[in-house]
């Protein structure tokens, strides 16, 4: 018998501390470049948006790699193209980890249409309170203290 997956998969992830650093100049370009990691990993984009401080991915993994392995190699790689490019003057960095949620084949559109109406979502609401309305959903136990990476100066 031969084997057969589709895995569909909602991921999310913030830029470090939240910091704005899509900006419009970067946002085409990063997209197209994380398409090209998961297209390299066997896998396929669906749908990429999201705004300044983090991102939202619609794709279908390779069931040949773990899916931590699969993001790592995504934020890695991505973070080092946009380190590398000549005109990007602040440092960029990813969260540490991510969210990661199974979708079924019948919520995809669905999924898809939230992804892309990402900037019209986000003027009444913080990535922080979209996250955590994701883990409650998918009923994930967390401890808030330990959910965002806090920058400390000094």
């Amino acid at each position: 018998m031969s084997t057969f997956t589709k895995l569909t998969y909602h991921i999310v992830f913030s830029t470090k501390y939240r910091h704005l650093l899509i900006q419009t100049a970067l946002q085409k370009r990063l997209y197209e470049y994380i398409g090209g990691i998961i297209r390299a990993q066997n896998g396929h984009l669906i749908e990429i948006g999201g705004v300044e401080d983090h991102i939202h991915l619609l794709a279908n993994l390779s069931p040949t790699k773990a899916i931590s392995d699969s993001i790592r190699e995504i934020k890695a790689n991505s973070s080092k193209w946009s380190n590398d490019l000549p005109d990007q003057t602040n440092r960029f960095e990813w969260q540490k980890g991510y969210g990661a949620f199974t979708v079924s084949y019948s919520q995809i559109e669905s999924v898809r249409h939230y992804i892309q109406n990402q900037r019209e979502h986000h003027q009444t609401k913080t990535f922080e309170e979209e996250y955590i309305r994701f883990l409650e959903l998918h009923k994930i136990a967390f401890e808030h203290r330990y959910l965002f990476e806090a920058e400390h100066y000094g």
